[in-house]
């Protein structure tokens, strides 16, 4: 007997409950069967988080957008968010800049009315990119120029609603009449703006690189042949996508091969009015220059009374 006892005469296994062998607060899985489940009510910080800083209606009016990729509320103005931290991190990312993943996340992040950016016509990228902005960093913009004449270096201030405002002045024309045909034509979207701008830029690098390579002027010339083929079918590419039907009498025509067949064998006239009336409309939605008053002084050393300056749109440095 004595063997199983403590010096004390206290049996092993049987130690008296003091302030150091007290039973402490049982740890463990708390989905385990018979620990309870503490319950997680709302978030007492939800209260601090982003709300809509400026509402927006889009030049498009929603018209061109896929069904279930934009919610438009009742009275068309859609809430605009100030990006996150992650959100400004995403447009310091070069590959994501690149690839447009980057101004789709930030877009739908601060947008969430916008369910699918990747679809959105780019009409209205412009416009959500500088709503992005205001609500983010507010409506002032600095810009600097270098003074015609006098080569200064001029620091000057921009109010972006109004270049909201000057979207909001302009409406997409969608048809074209030309000889007894009725051409209905689309905006592209992001996506289809995205893919045609990397495959430009990276049919422009083989130009640079066959300058800059030392082979013979017959390989160079085959090389650039085929880099101009490719960009000339891109640049038809492009225009077959914009077109949604064509209408002759009482025919209407959707089918994309039919539409593709046609432009193939259309004559230059009749794809010269398409391509002229669709940058005609793309030159609608472009950012336009701000004009500027020249001081009298500087009118002294021969700057022109007005000039212009250009507004940088580069997502890398306008989020900034």
């Amino acid at each position: 007997m004595a063997e199983n006892m403590m010096p004390g005469g206290v049996p092993l296994g049987e130690l008296p409950i003091s302030p150091h062998n007290q039973p402490g607060p049982q740890i463990g899985n708390p989905n385990q069967p018979g620990n309870p489940v503490p319950k997680v009510g709302p978030n007492p910080l939800q209260k601090y988080f982003r709300q809509p800083k400026i509402y927006i209606t889009l030049p498009s009016k929603g018209t061109y957008w896929a069904p279930g990729t934009l919610e438009i509320p009742e009275n068309g103005e859609i809430p605009v968010y100030a990006m996150t931290a992650k959100d400004e991190m995403r447009f310091k990312t070069p590959d994501a800049l690149m690839n447009g993943q980057a101004t789709v996340d930030v877009i739908q992040s601060c947008i969430p009315n916008i369910k699918n950016a990747w679809t959105m016509p780019v009409l209205d990228l412009d416009t959500l990119l500088i709503a992005v902005r205001i609500a983010t960093y507010g409506e002032k913009l600095e810009l600097s120029t270098t003074v015609p004449v006098s080569n200064e270096e001029k620091t000057f201030t921009l109010d972006m609603r109004t270049l909201l405002d000057q979207f909001m002045a302009v409406s997409y024309d969608n048809v074209i009449t030309h000889s007894d045909l009725k051409i209905t034509i689309r905006p592209i979207t992001y996506m289809q703006f995205t893919k045609t701008a990397i495959k430009s830029f990276e049919e422009q690098r083989i130009f640079q690189t066959i300058n800059d390579t030392e082979m013979d002027d017959n390989q160079k010339m085959g090389t650039f042949n085929d880099a101009f083929t490719k960009l000339t079918n891109l640049t038809i590419g492009t225009i077959k996508t914009s077109i949604s039907q064509i209408q002759v009498g009482d025919q209407i025509v959707v089918d994309e091969n039919q539409i593709s067949e046609f432009i193939d064998n259309a004559d230059k006239e009749f794809y010269s009015a398409i391509t002229d009336h669709i940058e005609a409309q793309k030159k609608k939605f472009e950012i336009k220059p701000m004009r500027v008053e020249s001081s009298e002084e500087e009118q002294g050393q021969g700057v022109p009374k007005t000039y212009d300056v250009p507004i940088a749109f580069d997502q890398s440095n306008f989020f900034a």
